[in-house]
């Protein structure tokens, strides 16, 4: 006989989301974080768009001054304690220091998201098995890390993997279960972000779109 997962014991996981900023955007030039996109600051266009998904929203980053001009000041920083190690090593400092039963993983580079897709996978967290540790988009094979959900339990993984030396996020989610979230066509534009001074001027984004 078959017996069903486990899912969460809430029909209502508590979720906070964690924006990571202060890179060091070498392809960029300068810090993506401040780079305007559309006449605002992409960090600012991330952090209204984690608001709208949680009440709780943290901005991880070794330089929280740099953000004080253009973040509400409402806004809640977490000093990353060993900058330059990499998302995966961010990821576990936000958990250490967050209380939720899910992660919202955002990059700071992220100028299109949608509230609306997000919300939905928001939605999809109470009948994930506790079991899985991350809810993740997954295209052609590849994770879209920085743009997933981490379960608060993931946390055990992570300083194991840390610990042995690893910083890869493609192969932390090829160790650990894992729900792959679709890609489609406007899943993919949320999920374009800005590496180079070139992709600002990108002709296939939309200008338009709200976000």
């Amino acid at each position: 006989m078959l017996i069903p997962p486990l899912v969460s014991p809430s029909p209502h996981p508590s979720i906070a989301a964690l924006i990571l900023a202060g890179g060091k955007s070498s392809r960029m030039g300068t810090d993506k974080a401040i780079v305007n996109y559309q006449g605002k600051p992409m960090l600012l266009s991330v952090y209204q768009v984690a608001a709208a998904c949680s009440e709780q929203v943290y901005v991880l980053t070794p330089w929280a001054e740099g953000y004080q001009n253009i973040l509400p000041p409402n806004c809640q920083y977490l000093v990353e304690s060993q900058p330059g190690k990499g998302p995966v090593n961010g990821l576990f400092e936000g958990l250490e220091q967050i209380f939720a039963d899910w992660i919202l993983l955002l990059a700071c580079d992220l100028p299109l998201l949608d509230v609306e897709i997000l919300q939905n996978w928001i939605n999809k967290l109470p009948q994930i098995p506790t079991s899985t540790l991350a809810l993740v988009p997954q295209r052609s094979q590849t994770w879209e890390p920085m743009c997933g959900f981490y379960r608060k339990e993931v946390k055990r993984e992570l300083d194991t993997f840390l610990k042995a030396g690893k910083r890869s996020f493609q192969e932390l989610l090829s160790n650990i279960e894992v729900e792959a979230l679709n890609v489609d066509e406007k899943t993919a534009l949320m999920l374009f972000n800005c590496n180079y001074p070139g992709d600002l001027e990108n002709k296939n984004i939309n200008p338009q779109r709200n976000h």
